[in-house]
């Protein structure tokens, strides 16, 4: 049995709490929050997709406040580590430093520079840590990779990726809209399909990106296109412009030689495949979401089972160097090589 702390427990908090809750051979033993009030804030609806109204059982749970008063009176084989990004590479070494297993929230950290000491404390320890790309497991943006590996529908021609909703307000000081902590839109929300782009095609030679900014500066919607030399054409759009009523997507669109490949959050069904001959039709997927996949996948690495390398430490820290770049192509107005890609 697994034995799993959770630190952190916002939104996300709550999400791996559900999945490790989800999970067989896994016990949540402890989590760590700095907020006093964790019990009865937890009963607020946040987020941009899942189950607002999940419920946390308390009772057999050990609550801390300071992250190395855990480590020393628990004794645990894991912790999912779902703090502000800025915190990241901090509390995951000293996790790793301790012996345990990391499950660590994307981004990896606010830059490339601070995701080193991470990989090298992995390294060290011997321990797994792994960063949490779950659009990589969520089910039918694995099939799609799947679809373009096989070559069964020819070469990319041109793909699309969307990710747009309203400022998340939710979190506890409003952390998420604050830069220097969570790295804003592109390094929070538009990372997904980025690092979705370096899953599918592997690192760009260069991006070139817009963004519009907010009032108080920060970038509030972005849009990249990532260049190849193969000729295909790879957007991927971001932001936290939208008004409420909106909801939230989360889409794509792939363009092939013999097929489209579409999917949108907002739509029913949500999952096509187009083909060049015949009718559209909605493959069969794994069943779970992206979260659940994730962990799931990290328990088996953590018990030494042999896991296929859908993420790795250097993808994780290449994503965050391709929006370094984006962002300076913002700054910029012009395209920016990724250096040492």
């Amino acid at each position: 049995m697994l034995k799993v702390g959770i630190v952190g427990f916002g939104f996300m908090g709550r999400t791996h709490y559900k999945c490790w809750k989800a999970l067989d051979g896994a016990e949540i033993v402890a989590i760590c929050d700095a907020n006093p009030n964790i019990e009865e804030d937890t009963k607020r609806a946040v987020g941009n997709i899942g189950d607002p109204n999940e419920t946390v059982d308390f009772g057999g749970l050990k609550l801390y406040s300071d992250f190395d008063k855990m480590l020393a009176e628990e004794t645990l084989d894991a912790v999912s580590i779902t703090l502000p990004t800025y915190l990241h590479p901090d509390i995951s070494v000293k996790a790793l430093s301790a012996g345990l297993n990391v499950m660590c929230e994307k981004p990896m950290a606010l830059t490339a520079k601070a995701c080193a000491p991470m990989i090298e404390a992995a390294k060290r320890s011997g321990k797994v840590l792994q960063i949490g790309h779950c659009v990589r497991f969520w089910p039918e943006y694995a099939k799609a990779k799947e679809l373009l590996d096989s070559g069964k529908y020819g070469r990319v021609l041109a793909a699309t990726f969307q990710r747009l909703g309203s400022p998340p307000t939710w979190s506890i000081d409003n952390w998420f809209l604050d830069e220097k902590r969570s790295g804003g839109v592109a390094l929070d929300l538009h990372i997904h399909d980025t690092d979705y782009v370096q899953y599918l095609f592997g690192m760009p030679r260069a991006v070139c990106s817009f963004g519009s900014k907010t009032p108080g500066g920060g970038l509030a919607h972005i849009v990249t296109q990532y260049l190849y030399d193969d000729g295909k054409v790879v957007t991927a759009e971001g932001g936290w412009a939208m008004m409420p009523s909106f909801g939230f997507e989360m889409s794509f669109n792939i363009a092939l030689e013999k097929a489209t490949l579409i999917y949108d959050l907002t739509r029913d069904p949500m999952f096509r495949v187009c083909p060049a001959e015949g009718q559209a039709f909605t493959p069969e997927v794994e069943k779970g979401d992206g979260w659940f996949l994730q962990i799931a996948h990290f328990a088996k690495a953590v018990r030494g089972e042999m896991v296929r390398p859908i993420t790795t430490l250097a993808d994780s820290m290449n994503s965050v160097k391709i929006v370094d770049a984006e962002k300076e192509s913002v700054a910029k107005g012009q395209k920016v090589a990724i250096r040492d890609a």
